[in-house]
């Protein structure tokens, strides 16, 4: 197995590597791997378990880096020896980033089903109210799967489609227009990256958060590409989006069929592509539920209380 991990400070590489590579050499020695660096990259090389363990260790070294300048011989040894009870029974379908120090999981069942679904299918449709982690468990597969070598690159999109406001009236060009539609999907990201880490990705278009308008005509292989707040696309951008489909890639389509900010006379490409694409094999449809809302507790009120209004 080989395995490639960004370096998240550059200018930290000694104290990561260890005079003369010594932690490096401890990391190789212990899981029996290979490890090499070029550039702003790590490979890593050789039996499955081992390349996970040491991939971990790294990790939590680098994050270690990112409060203090320095590691001691101490740091790297605790860091190995909990690698070896952190993976032990890790599979294959686990979110392998962290926020504030604790791994990414799923809260409820409907969200562990949303999870299982995205590692299994190369598309997955997610409907759900605010609040259910559509989007955030989704950008948190998609940084597992370019951590562990399986998408050489991210590609967020979102539909710009105005809610009450108009684009034009904002102050600004183009890219400051639509940067307050991406924002959530910016959020997720600086949630499980370092700041400057994900601007150095952002700079290398190893990651990319564009408007869906931007998606035409191109094809994506080896990448991981969501499609936030689908519920605004029309059918003919829809098709669009899931044409551009590309080799090793996985698509996540995510959105919420209760806001929908189309015209009334314009059909939501989400509703469309879910009735014609039910029950086709190798599409992951999860459907999650306001028991999956993890926000603050008032959010689930608000839902309920909206929903109740709207069935009087």
């Amino acid at each position: 197995m080989n395995l490639s991990l960004t370096l998240e400070q550059p200018d930290k590489r000694l104290a990561l590597f260890g005079s003369a590579d010594r932690y490096l050499r401890m990391i190789r020695d212990t899981f029996g791997v290979q490890i090499t660096s070029r550039e702003e990259e790590i490979r890593i090389a050789g039996e499955k378990d081992g390349v996970a363990r040491a991939a971990a260790v790294l990790d939590k070294l680098q994050r270690k880096l990112r409060r203090q300048d320095w590691l001691s011989a101490e740091d790297v040894g605790q860091a190995i020896g909990q690698a070896f009870d952190d993976t032990h029974g890790r599979s294959a379908d686990e979110i392998d980033v962290y926020v504030k120090g604790a791994v990414v999981r799923p809260k409820t069942e409907g969200q562990k089903a949303y999870v299982t679904a995205m590692f299994a299918h190369d598309l997955t449709f997610c409907i759900g109210p605010a609040g259910t982690g559509k989007t955030y468990l989704a950008v948190a597969v998609a940084a597992t799967m370019l951590k562990r070598g399986q998408a050489r690159r991210i590609v967020l999109a979102r539909p710009a489609v105005e809610a009450g406001e108009r684009l034009g009236f904002l102050p600004g060009d183009l890219q400051a227009k639509v940067n307050p539609y991406l924002r959530p999907l910016f959020d997720a990201l600086h949630d499980m990256m370092d700041f400057e880490q994900v601007k150095r990705l952002m700079t290398n278009d190893v990651i990319e958060v564009i408007p869906l308008a931007f998606m035409r005509g191109r094809t994506l292989n080896d990448a991981c590409v969501i499609l936030d707040e689908a519920q605004n696309t029309t059918p003919s951008q829809m098709l669009m989006f899931l044409t551009r489909l590309g080799h090793d890639s996985k698509m996540i389509v995510t959105g919420d069929t209760s806001q929908v900010d189309l015209p009334d006379d314009t059909r939501s490409g989400l509703d469309d592509a879910v009735d014609k694409l039910r029950g086709i094999k190798g599409i992951g449809l999860v459907e999650l539920q306001r028991e999956d809302i993890v926000r603050h507790r008032l959010v689930q009120n608000i839902v309920n209380a909206y929903e109740r209004r709207s069935a009087e």
